[in-house]
């Protein structure tokens, strides 16, 4: 049974999404794609629950399902063209000496064998192995404003491995080469580094558990806060290194030998003093917990012993205990006159890019693209990204009198007027309509 209504005036939002839009659909060669792109967008802000091709295209452009199709996965419009106005605009939004980057990964459930980048791996967002794909992703955020400036696959070595699955799904050759998540990481920031201003590069232990990956940022003179295992050895941070003696049978050590015994971090923190620290003002209540903290050597020098490294990078260990007693820990290379709670507060900001992996699945549909490509899942993502850099936009702006304080009070007050004249009833459940 099909329902009319009146046909309701343009939403407000349409008045700036032009103007906004403009600079970058000027970067597309073709009059198809400067037609499609704006298109695809508002699709990704529509209020439609499925932000794949087929159920967007029914909203904003009915019948261009296979135009779309066409747009994102066989299109050849490279993604580097966009991606400096992105950083610019994304940069002068949020950036600052203020602003932390935040260096994580999300996961995509995928079934089947040919998606690009799919296999059973872990996921956070299910809490064990799963078929998916993972995304790494770069995140600029000030305090409660977090703008996603970098989603790049990673691919798994049964993908890199296999040079015909990958040239099936095409990855680029300069793609192909097997990296570990975390050098994966340091590419893409050095790669978005030059455009970008921030204070503070933020991580989970699934990055900075790695030495490697804190000393590449230490050695790119950069500031850092990251998760570290309980079991990561520590030396006292005034541990000096000895020359060895002459020995009265066999030879010299290679290496010199540490004056103070390494403990984990764990055995270092036990008998600190825990203080109760609020990091951050909840819109009910003040965000608080137990924290230690205790300047260190890290053990993550040279390895002069089978599983035992020499003293390496200082910095402070931090711990917290949240509730049920249940402790994390973390390091930070901030100086040894910084203070708990501003050590506390910088490295709780890692928060923001678990809302910004929300906002990108929720509100714009990161994770409902049903292509296969390399080329389709890299175009998907920057224009989501694109898509949620707008609505941040207006949320700090508030242009037209907008009052939504959060994405998704934005998007839903945006796309409230973007009613079609008619519908399906059926549909109501499904969010899916037949266009204006």
């Amino acid at each position: 049974m099909l329902v009319f209504t009146m046909r309701r005036p343009l939403p407000r939002w349409t008045r700036h999404f032009p103007s906004w839009f403009e600079p970058f659909q000027s970067q597309f060669p073709h009059k198809a794609q400067r037609r499609l792109a704006p298109l695809y967008v508002q699709g990704l802000c529509s209020m439609a629950r499925r932000k794949s091709m087929t159920p967007m295209a029914q909203w904003i452009a009915p019948g261009s399902e296979d135009q779309f199709q066409h747009f994102i996965t066989d299109s050849p419009w490279s993604t580097a063209t966009l991606e400096p106005l992105f950083l610019q605009r994304a940069n002068a939004l949020l950036g600052g000496q203020d602003a932390v980057l935040i260096i994580d990964d999300t996961c995509l459930t995928k079934f089947g064998t040919k998606s690009v980048g799919v296999t059973k791996q872990y996921s956070g967002q299910v809490g064990g192995l799963t078929q998916c794909q993972c995304l790494i992703s770069l995140t600029l955020a000030q305090h409660n404003f977090p703008i996603p400036v970098s989603l790049r696959l990673f691919l798994p070595r049964d993908w890199t491995g296999d040079l015909q699955r990958m040239r099936a799904a095409g990855v680029p050759e300069e793609h192909q080469q097997m990296l570990s998540k975390w050098a994966v990481a340091l590419e893409e920031l050095d790669r978005l580094r030059p455009q970008l201003n921030f204070g503070l590069v933020l991580a989970d232990a699934g990055y900075g558990a790695t030495a490697a990956f804190r000393q590449g940022l230490s050695e790119r003179h950069l500031q850092w806060s990251v998760g570290i295992h309980s079991t990561q050895k520590v030396y006292p941070a005034d541990v000096q290194l000895l020359l060895s003696v002459q020995p009265v049978h066999g030879r010299h050590s290679k290496y010199p030998t540490p004056s103070r015994p390494r403990q984990t971090v764990r055995e270092t923190l036990a008998d600190a003093v825990w203080h109760q620290v609020v990091w951050r003002q909840g819109t009910k209540a003040p965000l608080s917990g137990r924290f230690a903290a205790q300047y260190v050597c890290l053990a993550d020098g040279t390895e002069y012993r089978q599983g035992q490294h020499l003293p390496g990078q200082v910095a402070w260990i931090i711990g917290e205990e949240r509730r049920g007693g249940e402790r994390k820990y973390y390091a930070c290379n901030l100086p040894p006159e910084t203070s708990l709670e501003h050590l506390v507060e910088v490295t709780k900001r890692r928060w923001a890019c678990e809302l910004t992996h929300r906002e990108l699945k929720q509100e714009v549909g990161l994770d409902h693209f049903e292509g296969r490509s390399w080329r389709g899942l890299h175009h998907h993502a920057l224009l989501c990204m694109l898509a949620l850099l707008f609505l941040q936009w207006l949320r700090l702006s508030q242009p037209d009198d907008l009052r939504g304080d959060s994405v998704p009070a934005i998007r839903e007050e945006l796309a409230g007027a973007l009613l079609p004249v008619r519908c399906m009833i059926c549909c109501s459940c499904t969010g899916l309509f037949s266009g204006p």
